[in-house]
């Protein structure tokens, strides 16, 4: 198996635990606090990852490329945003209505790549992006 269909599936495994453990840590608590605080220990956990893999000195290639930079700050701002309203629809929702329509991003990611980046996709993929569609809008309103 291909390593980047195992982290593809980690991903996926670990993104379903966002959820669940999001849903019930939010019972109490206001949604985009909790999504702050989240936010937080990820960054702890992840500046503890670049340490111990020990490429901390990378960092300073970020500062060094401002495009780079600018584009991943942007990709962190649509990652909170993500994540706020995320957070806000499960607050509100249903798990099960939710993560379906979260996963049209997926949808979404396939249609940006094809037009921004003029990736090509066979009709048979076309068939299985629009499938993931209609799959998450069924299992979502259904």
């Amino acid at each position: 198996m291909s390593a980047w269909l195992i982290y593809a599936l980690l991903s996926a495994i670990t993104a379903a635990s966002v959820a669940i453990l999001g849903k019930i840590g939010l019972q109490h608590l206001d949604a985009n606090t909790a999504t702050a605080i989240r936010a937080v220990v990820m960054a702890i956990f992840l500046v503890g990852v670049v340490v111990v893999q020990g490429k901390l000195n990378l960092i300073n290639t970020f500062f060094n490329d401002k495009k780079a930079l600018l584009i991943i700050a942007l990709s962190g701002i649509a990652g909170a945003l993500s994540w706020l309203f995320y957070f806000m629809a499960i607050k509100e929702g249903k798990v099960s209505q939710v993560a379906p329509i979260d996963k049209l991003s997926v949808v979404f990611a396939v249609v940006f790549a094809v037009v921004l980046f003029g990736e090509k996709i066979s009709l048979l993929a076309g068939v299985g992006v629009a499938m993931i569609a209609v799959g998450a809008i069924l299992v979502a309103l259904f």
